[in-house]
This record gives structure tokens, C-alpha cells and sequence, in this order.
């Protein structure tokens, strides 16, 4: 088979992104996705108002319920090596990994991408690497000697400074990302891509891109955000706008199949920005998708709001109609016209309280005014809003427990329990989901950084003693295979009084074994402290025991227990008799080399220091 041409190529990636967008068109995937986030944010009415109507945003404390109960916490990775002699390094990539997760912004990221995950039914993350570094232009300080010599010199040097030699995490835009029509699931599909739009004219200033095709670039658009470009836009508009507004469609198209990458515009030329390169990360393409309720047969899964949505309209149109019920609602008076006069129809129609209303004719006072009979609608007629909540409880899966309000139904214990566990079974779902993705993400940034980390980094990371120690690695500390897995409730929210109840009844579970000396006292409180009460340095709260007593050295051969080492003996033999009488001195437990780190060094955990021991 011939080998395709890059011509040929361009042209068949701008068929493939034209044929899924016509797919997403044609599936209402792009309405949808609006419709469903106008929900969330309130704006659920379309058209004009003619009239008063009353909005119960039911959507958004549906997902700002879920929402902080999967990732409101900072997660703990744990790293745990796939080979033996990776175990030592794994102890320094877990500590790594996290300050990573935490100091580099990825928790506000994925955050904001298990919104998309809720909302919309599924959350784009995008893990790389950003290397960044810049000339600094320094002055020159010449001695006398170099003036003397009278030979021209530059008054400059420059000096590369490395701004950034990291990996990043960051939510990438549902609307930005483009997929093979004919995948069912990641796994499947066979080309992915993601759409940026920059301005024009600094497209066709970055040197990165490919200088003929930076010139055939033209615009897409006007404006940052949105879907009108040239294709909707009228010739007047298009004309008139500004070219120095104007915007280009960037693509980051990944081929999954070849295993290749491109750069590409989708208006004007016929060359690649970045010709098709082999994929730069080792675990191929750097886009991870959260998935909520997948549907069989079908790429793209539904959200909380999707299944939620019919019900919020009707629950906003029967709560307008009930206010405009009340609006409606006055009371009427039929009376007789001739038993008042003006003065007495006056004082009728007053609001003033203890008015007199004079009667001119003598007739019976019950048949001169009566109530007008008023059409009442019938009680049911106003639980139907209950009744559309506890279906939107129901199908979402929400409960009014969960949402922190107080029932009308008085319950039992036993009965509030079994409401709450239905509940907690879909957020154990979807806590699962968003940990294994955050896993994926580490994995993703540690891989980053062993293939693309040039020099050192510092990392701060805590020590036995919850003081902060500062440890300097390069790419061979974090080198080696490793699985990644988040700590089972470490996102959730925690709730300290289930904490501190849970770790007082492990307490009074462990009493019988603590009786019968088979529990390590120091280390149940150790427990308690930190997990009941968040106390960060147990240790300073309990005694520590008392050191061994170390055995009596044996009595040495005359001669050897004091004074110099005899005379007569070879040269090579007097290091190792001297190392052989001072070794009982060290004790048992003594660790060569151990004594000679720095004081920082030795507050951390013994784990990291024989992984830095295995380094020297």
C-alpha cells in the first residue's frame, strides 16, 4: 500500500472532524449539553416573559450535593511499585505525586471537571508537560587589565533561566473535544482531537507552528467563545468586524490507529502547522474522560440533570401556576345599592378598622351585603409540588437527608438509615469512578516526568515528627514501574463527629485484647489522636519508652581493653582489630552511615532515608 501524503492526510482529518461534528449536530448533543448547563445555572425559561414565573432550582442543589460529597477533599495517592527493587523508590514517588497533586493546582482542575462529569455526564482531563525557560540579559563587569588591552567586547551576557520544568493537569472544555462517530467507548475509538482557539495574529507569530502554513492561516471567527464564525456570520458582520478580533481554530488531532500527532487549521492551506510526528507521551494520547451513566451503544453518557430535567420544568410551571392562583384570589361583596349611599359605600369599601356604615333602607341587615361565592381549588391541587420533589429525590437518587432538610414524614432510625444507605450507594459509585480517574492522572504525571524532567526538583514533604522537610530529586528517584490508587474516602467530606465516634468504639472494641496484652497501647493512641481528633503529632502527646538496655561488651584480651594496639602486628591487621573491638560499642542497632545525614533528613520517615541511602 502507498504511503499517504501529508495532503492526503490533512484532508482526510478535516473529513473526519467535519463528519463528528456533523454527528454531535444531527444527535443534539451541542443543544443539549447548553440546555442541561442553563439548567444548572438558572436559566431555564426560553423566550420572552409575558408574565410573572417562579424558577426552583432543583438542578443545582442536585449537583452541588454530589458534587463536595466525590471531591471536596484532597485525595492521598498511594504508590505502590509493580518490582521489589522498586519498592524504596515508590515510598519517595507517593510523597512526590502528592505535593504535586496539591502545590501544582490538578484538585482545583479535576474539580472543575467532575462538574462537566455531573452536569453534563462525563469530564474532559488533559495531563503534559510544560517546559518553559527564558534569557536573562546580564551586565558585564571588566577589570582594568581587560580595558587596557583595547579589544572590543560585548557589555552583555544572556543566562537561560528555566521558569518551569513540570507536568500539568487541566480540565479540558466538553464542547472543545471531538471523537471518532463510530467509538462506543474510549477503547475504541480511533482518533481523538481537541479544538483551541487562539487569536490570529498570535497563531501566525508562533514560531512553533510551520512558517508556510502559518501564512495561509485565516479566520475562523470572531469572537472567544461561542459558535459564531464565519459560517453563521453574514458578509456585512464579517466584513466589518476586526481583523485584529479575529480568531483561528487550532487542532490537536491524535491518531490512534498510526499512533501519530498533528497540529492543523481548519481554514485555508493545505500543510500541516506540525507535520505528523510519532505521539511524544509514552501512554499515547493525554486526554482522560470521566464517565457518569454510560448508555449501551452509545460514546457519550448521561448526567444527574438529564434524567432530572423533564421533572424541573414541570415543577417550575406548577409552582407559577400556584402564585398566580394567589394573585388571582380576592374576596367579593355583593350588596343591595339602594341601602347605601355614597357616604356608607365609602365606608365600605375602607380599610380602616371600627368604621361606621350608615344603611338608608330598613331592611334585614343579612340580605343588604353577603359574600361572593369564590371558586376554590381542591387541596390536592397544592401537593402536587411535593409529589414532582419526591419523584426528583427518587429518580436522582438525592435524598432530602443528603440535601440537609428536616422531613415531614417523622421516621424511624432504622428507616432514616436505609434511605441514607440507597443513597450512599450511588455516590460509592461515583466516588469509586472519580478516584480511579484521579489514579490515572497520577500515573500520567509521574510518566510525564520520568520521560521529560532535565534537572532537580524540591519537593516539601512531612517527616515523623510533622515538621517540613525539603528533598531534592532528579528522574532516577522516581524511575520504575508503579500502581497508583487513592485512598478509599480520601476526596470525600469528613465529617468529624463520625470520625471520633468511629475511632472511640475502636477503643472500646480493642479493651478486651488491650487486657490481654495483645495490643500496642503507644500505637492505638497514636490512632485515635490523629484519626478521632486530628491531632497532627501524636507522638508529642505520649511518653516514649525507654531504650534496651544494651548488653555489657566482653571482657577484651589483656592488652587490647586500653592503651594503644600492641606493637609487633602487621599494618593491614590494625584497622579491622580496631573495628572489631569498637563494634560492640555501636550497639546492635547501629546502621552504618545512618549517623552522617543532616539533621533534617533524619526527621523522616525511616522508609525515605534507606530510598535516599539506596541513591548515594
Amino acid at each position: 500500500m502507498a504511503r499517504q501524503s501529508n495532503v492526503d492526510k490533512l484532508k482526510t482529518y478535516r473529513g473526519y472532524l467535519d463528519y463528528s461534528k456533523r454527528w454531535r449536530q444531527n444527535e443534539n448533543y451541542d443543544q443539549m449539553w447548553q440546555r442541561l448547563i442553563n439548567l444548572y445555572r438558572g436559566r431555564q425559561y426560553r423566550g420572552q416573559a409575558t408574565g410573572d414565573r417562579l424558577l426552583v432550582n432543583i438542578s443545582f442543589s442536585t449537583i452541588n450535593t454530589l458534587a463536595p460529597a466525590v471531591s471536596i477533599g484532597r485525595p492521598k495517592i498511594n504508590v505502590n511499585p509493580r518490582k521489589p527493587d522498586d519498592a524504596a523508590k515508590s515510598i519517595v514517588t507517593e510523597s512526590i505525586i502528592n505535593y504535586w497533586w496539591q502545590h501544582y493546582g490538578c484538585q482545583k482542575e479535576f474539580q472543575r471537571a467532575v462538574k462537566d462529569y455531573l452536569i453534563l455526564g462525563h469530564g474532559w482531563v488533559k495531563t503534559g508537560y510544560r517546559f518553559i525557560e527564558e534569557s536573562k540579559v546580564n551586565d558585564i563587569e571588566y577589570t582594568s587589565d581587560d580595558l587596557a588591552t583595547g579589544e572590543p567586547a560585548d557589555d552583555v551576557e544572556a543566562e537561560t533561566i528555566i521558569r518551569e520544568d513540570r507536568p500539568f493537569l487541566e480540565r479540558v472544555d466538553p464542547f472543545e473535544m471531538f471523537i471518532d462517530p463510530d467509538a462506543t467507548c474510549m477503547e475504541d475509538a480511533r482518533w481523538i482531537a481537541q479544538r483551541t482557539r487562539r487569536p490570529l495574529k498570535d497563531a501566525k507569530a508562533d514560531k512553533r507552528y510551520d512558517a508556510a502554513a502559518r501564512k495561509d492561516l485565516s479566520p475562523s471567527g470572531y469572537q472567544k467563545y461561542g459558535n459564531q464564525d464565519l459560517g453563521y456570520m453574514s458578509s456585512q458582520e464579517a466584513f466589518s468586524s476586526n481583523p485584529d478580533n479575529a480568531y483561528c481554530d487550532i487542532y490537536e488531532y491524535y491518531n490512534i490507529d498510526t499512533g501519530e500527532m498533528s497540529v492543523f487549521s481548519d481554514s485555508g492551506g493545505d500543510k500541516f502547522l506540525i507535520k505528523p510526528i510519532k505521539m511524544p507521551y509514552a501512554f499515547g494520547h493525554p486526554f482522560f474522560m470521566l464517565r457518569n451513566y454510560d448508555i449501551p451503544g452509545f460514546f457519550y453518557p448521561m448526567g444527574e440533570l438529564e434524567a432530572i430535567e423533564p421533572l424541573q420544568y414541570e415543577l417550575n410551571e406548577t409552582r407559577t401556576q400556584m402564585m398566580l392562583h394567589r394573585k388571582r384570589y380576592s374576596r367579593k361583596w355583593l350588596f343591595q345599592e339602594s341601602a347605601f349611599d355614597d357616604d356608607g359605600r365609602q365606608a365600605l369599601a375602607s380599610d380602616e378598622d371600627n368604621v361606621i356604615v350608615p344603611v338608608k333602607s330598613g331592611e334585614n341587615l343579612n340580605n343588604v351585603v353577603t359574600p361572593m361565592p369564590a371558586l376554590i381549588n381542591p387541596p390536592e391541587f397544592y401537593n402536587q409540588s411535593s409529589l414532582i420533589q419526591n419523584d426528583i429525590d427518587r429518580v436522582s437518587g438525592v435524598s432530602e437527608y443528603q440535601r440537609g432538610a428536616i422531613p415531614e414524614t417523622t421516621r424511624t432510625a432504622r428507616e432514616a438509615a436505609i434511605i441514607a444507605e440507597a443513597g450512599n450507594a450511588r455516590v460509592a459509585e461515583k466516588l469509586v469512578a472519580i478516584e480511579n480517574g484521579i489514579a490515572a492522572c497520577a500515573s500520567n504525571l509521574i510518566m510525564l516526568a520520568q520521560q521529560f524532567m532535565t534537572g532537580e526538583q524540591t519537593v516539601r514533604i512531612v517527616g515523623t515528627d510533622a515538621a517540613p522537610v525539603f528533598l531534592t530529586f532528579d528522574k532516577d528517584y522516581i524511575s520504575g514501574e508503579f500502581d497508583f490508587t487513592v485512598e478509599a474516602g480520601s476526596t470525600a467530606p469528613r465529617n468529624e463527629a463520625f470520625r471520633r465516634d468511629m475511632a472511640l468504639q475502636i477503643v472500646s472494641a480493642m479493651q478486651p485484647f488491650a487486657q490481654a496484652g495483645l495490643v500496642n497501647l503507644s500505637k492505638l493512641a497514636e490512632y485515635v489522636l490523629q484519626q478521632g481528633f486530628g491531632v497532627k503529632d501524636p507522638g508529642s502527646f505520649l511518653q516514649q519508652a525507654p531504650p534496651p538496655e544494651q548488653p555489657m561488651p566482653e571482657a577484651m584480651p589483656p592488652g587490647l581493653g586500653a592503651g594503644p594496639v600492641p606493637a609487633g602486628l602487621p599494618p593491614e591487621i590494625q584497622p579491622g582489630l580496631i573495628t572489631e573491638a569498637a563494634a560492640p560499642l555501636q550497639g546492635p542497632g547501629s546502621q552504618p552511615g545512618q549517623g552522617a545525614l543532616p539533621g533534617a533528613i533524619q526527621s523522616l520517615p525511616p522508609e525515605i532515608i534507606q530510598a535516599l541511602l539506596g541513591q548515594q
